[in-house]
């Protein structure tokens, strides 16, 4: 018996997934895989065993995505040669196909030009083809959004931006104060490998495709919605997150915040431990993965710092800092004041704000878990125009980040009897050297202007009042708080003797002036900070009585040994010099400064020139610049198209000695790239340095 099978009309596919990837600026994640952004065409090759007469037989394709796909909700589309394809009258996002002039469909030799639609839902997407009563899978595809396409809500027409917000797979994050200004080398490695199904698993576990996945999968074509669902799946605090944070002091059963150079380590270990919270992130950890995501996903991104960054908990716009008579912070208040807070800015339209594009733009998105928003931890986007001229009133949580960057600050003295008195109010401290590391350079650009106003101006306090007029009670509140201040007539700063270096004494002044004689009783405090202003220690403390005579300087000499800060500086960020000034009889008066120590150097040395695939040799050097052995010496290097993380163990090393570490790589991808290199030892922890390196085919 013979059985007759139908012969198959289709010959072969050939997705001509390099050139494809080349122009869509995606053959960095891949060669082989078929990666698109929607609103820009791409080509496939379809070979039939007989000639193409569209008028006879038509060619129709679907392309679908999801768990139920839909027209009507744009996770599914039909489309064909010639155009005349039944699809729902409410139908979304619909894709385009035209066959290119360089087919012969006479040979049955068909090139298919294929469009997603601007709008089009990213993910991952099936293509099937039909031609008379035949189907077969055409291609599976990942589809992202292109900030290269006019009519994408992400679209950034300057070429350089879009290299650097969207393809730089280096960066810098800033830390330390505003008066300290550290770089920090941060891997953001959004090409490296299984990225793309890590970024896509992060849309599949979040808790609104859980309730309702056709809604979400839907919601896909939408800027807005991603960033809002990727600030909310950095943090673990109530889904399956990636990073768990840690403010404490121990972080036992993980990694230390500090020792994260970047985001793939993270990330791959998330997916490979099927979306277990990794253990530690703070705040720049958190915005350097979010920035990974976004910029894979197609969405321009970049870091942002803002130093004596407020965290206004209760929502008046006034800071409150409670100080007990002895200069030390009396009690935890709920507001405070970080050091520095890192978020992220995601460029996109918002015409869900206004139709003529009044707010698009960069945008605040925050995945750090502060305050919840709509229920959720995460923040924004929050629109930095709207934040620039006080519009409260907009989604998402403009209130809370125009706090972080223009909140008046009050410090009270909490006396021995409970009763509490200003001592000065501040209205120009918060929101201080706004950063991101600037485009095509490794410098930093101060961009605090695109936030708020000159501080100062009229500009400034009058939007800073239209915000407080925006929310129910913040003006009457900001006025009862400042009404009994009163300016004081002395004149108190710190200087600097030294530069302040970890492993060497702190030396500083304290300068005080006049215009009377003045008794005063003076309290210096210095205390271990946490980035984010919490009080870790008291490192030490002294009281002085001292006659100010008016017109002269008095100079109080303060010393912080590296013997007696070291300890108490290992898990802190910086130190808080403080002087409580009491005259007699009465009036006091308070400075703070916030000292950041410069960490020793590291060396990085390559020999030679960079190649692909080719061997090099690498050396890292060391000096210890304490008087002591160094212990349980570590080193870490890394650097995405670089190499896979390696960590070298260090002999101990004895003062003034040298240790070198030499070890080899083979880059894998062509083009500048960072080599990062942290040290940590008994003494130091987390010392860092980096290495910009050209890889040439």
């Amino acid at each position: 018996m013979t059985t007759n099978l139908k012969k198959s009309i289709f010959k072969g596919v050939e997705l001509n997934s390099k050139n494809n990837n080349t122009e869509h600026h995606t053959s960095v994640i891949s060669v082989d895989e078929l990666i698109v952004r929607r609103g820009q065409r791409f080509t496939v090759s379809l070979k039939l065993t007989q000639a193409f007469n569209p008028d006879l037989n038509p060619l129709t394709v679907v392309a679908a995505t999801g768990t139920s796909p839909s027209e009507d909700r744009g996770t599914k589309s039909r489309f064909g040669i010639p155009d005349n394809v039944m699809r729902s009258p409410s139908a979304k996002a619909i894709w385009n196909i035209e066959l290119h002039k360089n087919s012969f469909p006479s040979m049955g030799i068909l090139i298919l030009t294929i469009t997603p639609a601007a709008n089009t839902p990213v993910g991952q997407y099936v293509l099937s083809v039909k031609h008379q009563d035949q189907e077969m899978l055409l291609a599976k595809l990942v589809v992202l959004f292109n900030p290269w396409c006019p009519d994408d809500w992400v679209f950034l027409p300057d070429e350089k931006e879009r290299q650097e917000y969207v393809m730089n797979e280096q960066g810098i994050i800033y830390r330390g104060s505003r008066n300290y200004i550290s770089p920090m080398n941060w891997d953001f490695g959004q090409f490296e490998d299984s990225m793309v199904n890590i970024c896509l698993k992060m849309l599949d576990v979040n808790n609104k495709f859980l309730k309702d996945p056709a809604s979400d999968e839907s919601a896909r074509c939408n800027p807005i919605y991603i960033s809002r669902v990727v600030s909310a799946m950095i943090n673990c605090n109530d889904d399956r997150g990636v990073l768990q944070g840690n403010w404490g002091s121990s972080y036992a059963g993980g990694v230390s915040p500090s020792q994260w150079n970047g985001s793939y380590a993270i990330l791959k270990q998330w997916f490979k431990t099927n979306c277990s919270p990794v253990k530690y992130g703070q705040c720049w950890v958190f915005a350097g993965v979010m920035c990974s995501v976004m910029r894979l996903l197609g969405i321009p991104c970049r870091v942002v710092t803002n130093f004596d960054s407020a965290h206004d908990n209760d929502a008046n716009l006034t800071i409150d800092v409670y100080h007990a008579d002895y200069g030390v912070r009396e009690r935890e208040s709920k507001d405070s004041i970080w050091n520095f807070h890192v978020w992220v800015e995601g460029w996109m339209k918002r015409p869900d704000l206004a139709g003529d594009g009044k707010y698009d733009g960069w945008q605040v998105l925050d995945p750090t878990p502060q305050e919840k928003s709509e229920g959720v931890f995460c923040c924004g986007p929050a629109s930095v125009k709207a934040i620039l001229n006080g519009e409260t009133d907009l989604k998402y949580d403009v209130p809370f980040v125009f706090a972080e960057v223009n909140a008046d600050c009050v410090d009270w003295l909490v006396k021995a009897n409970g009763s509490k008195v200003i001592i000065s109010s501040d209205t120009k401290r918060v929101g201080k050297n706004i950063s991101t590391k600037a485009v095509d350079s490794n410098k930093r650009m101060d961009i605090t202007d695109s936030y708020k106003y000159a501080e100062g101006s009229e500009k400034e306090r009058d939007v800073f009042n239209y915000a407080s007029g925006n929310n129910s009670f913040l003006r009457t509140a900001r006025v009862n708080a400042l009404s009994d201040m009163e300016f004081k007539p002395l004149s108190m700063r710190f200087e600097e003797v030294t530069k302040p270096i970890n492993g060497k004494d702190v030396h500083l002044n304290l300068v005080l002036q006049s215009t009377t004689a003045k008794q005063l009783s003076i309290n210096i405090g210095v205390q271990a900070l946490t980035y984010n202003g919490k009080v870790a220690d008291n490192i030490q403390g002294e009281r002085k009585e001292e006659t100010l005579q008016p017109g002269k300087d008095l100079s109080i000499p303060i010393r912080v040994p590296f013997s007696v800060y070291n300890k108490y500086m290992m898990e802190c960020d910086s130190m808080r010099v403080s002087a409580l000034v009491a005259e007699k009889p009465g009036t006091e008066y308070l400075v703070m400064n916030n000292v950041v120590l410069q960490n020793p150097p590291i060396s990085i040395k390559v020999s030679g020139e960079m190649r692909l695939n080719r061997e090099i040799n690498v050396e890292v050097a060391f000096m210890n610049p304490i008087d002591e052995k160094l212990k349980d010496c570590t080193l870490t290097v890394s650097g995405s198209g670089l190499m896979e993380e390696q960590k070298h163990t260090l002999p101990d090393l004895l003062p003034n000695t040298r240790a070198r570490v030499l070890f080899a790589l083979v880059p894998y991808k062509i083009g500048e790239k960072t080599l990062i290199a942290d040290i940590s030892c008994s003494s130091f922890k987390n010392i860092k340095t980096s290495c910009t390196v050209n890889v040439r085919p």
